[in-house]
């Protein structure tokens, strides 16, 4: 019921946002207008850290589920390990700022963009993780239930108990914080710190409420749908980003600039500022390039059977890979 009225409020939000655009900008506002790029890079942004703080809440959820009990105190160190990390990805964010304010006085602007846009379409893949989904979810939540198992054996002091503990939640957030860091200094070196700025606590405010639901009020949330939706959208911000970045190498003159004659004619200068089609053949064969590796890898994925969004909960394989120990309580808050 709570969905379902959550879902009919922004459905009238939706509704008023039309309505006023309809009074106030007589009808849709120009898609050309200033700081409409950085609206959507800001939306890109949020969708991102979004995703990566789902990924958290699904490890963190699956490490402390056994936790209960007695050993409802061991979630104390974990969540503690995990404010750390929080800090330490803020320092990093601060150490990559000076890094590439660096650079910036040694390299031209055009090639350290190219660069830094090089380096966020990578880590987009990795974060994407089609290829290696098996590893990337399964791998890595079978590695924290191993650890946290090996914690909790009677035979572990209590000093190493504590420390380990502080050090699997730290492992836990630290890893997707880094990832945004060098997603985001692509944005930051193009668009500044402001939309970066907006971009990330529209993130963490949606992290925030699923983390509400999760560890305080225990709901029961569909985190593959989730996953899957937030994967969507990421595969649109794959494909603008990739778009961007071959122009910018162009613009560098990393790579050739052959225009499509029939193409300048057909696509709009909006469609160029919004979804950065550009009509080049380098552009638009990397896009290409970019959407047949996600699609093709996430069939092969599946194929082989290393994609559990499709079949398996991730969390409910960390489960039965910790079934050995003393205390385990079904995870259905996270199911």
């Amino acid at each position: 019921m709570g969905v379902r009225v959550g879902l009919a409020f922004a459905a009238l939000f939706v509704i008023a946002i039309f309505v006023w655009q309809g009074i106030a900008a007589q009808g849709a506002p120009d898609p050309l207008q200033a700081n409409t790029s950085a609206t959507v890079a800001s939306l890109d942004i949020g969708v991102l850290v979004f995703r990566e703080g789902l990924e958290c809440i699904l490890v963190l959820a699956a490490v402390t589920a056994s936790m209960t009990g007695p050993r409802f105190m061991y979630r104390r160190p974990v969540m503690s390990g995990a404010a750390i990390a929080f800090l330490a990805t803020l320092a990093t964010w601060f150490v990559a700022i000076r890094i590439m304010k660096q650079l910036s006085e040694n390299i031209p602007a055009l090639h350290l963009q190219a660069a830094t846009g090089l380096l966020a379409v990578i880590v987009l893949l990795v974060i994407m993780n089609w290829f290696f989904h098996k590893i990337y979810w399964g791998g890595w939540i079978r590695a924290h239930n191993r650890r946290r198992k090996s914690l909790l054996d009677p035979a572990t002091t209590s000093s190493r108990l504590h420390w380990g503990l502080i050090l699997l939640g730290f492992t836990s957030l630290y890893r997707e914080g880094f990832e945004v860091v060098l997603f985001l200094q692509s944005y930051h070196l193009r668009l500044g710190g402001d939309v970066v700025l907006k971009g990330t606590l529209l993130g963490l405010m949606l992290t925030g409420m699923v983390a509400l639901l999760t560890f305080v009020l225990q709901q029961r949330l569909p985190y593959r749908k989730m996953l899957i939706t937030t994967g969507i959208l990421l595969g649109v911000v794959l494909l603008v980003m990739v778009g961007e970045q071959a122009q910018e190498m162009q613009l560098a003159n990393w790579i050739s600039t052959t225009p499509i004659p029939w193409l300048e004619r057909t696509i709009p200068p909006w469609m160029s500022l919004w979804f950065a089609i550009f009509p080049t053949y380098e552009t638009m064969a990397a896009q290409f390039l970019a959407a047949l590796l996600v699609i093709g890898s996430y069939f092969a994925a599946k194929r082989l059977g290393a994609l559990p969004l499709a079949g398996s909960d991730s969390v409910e394989e960390a489960k039965r890979v910790s079934v050995a120990a003393p205390v385990v309580k079904p995870l259905e808050v996270v199911r």
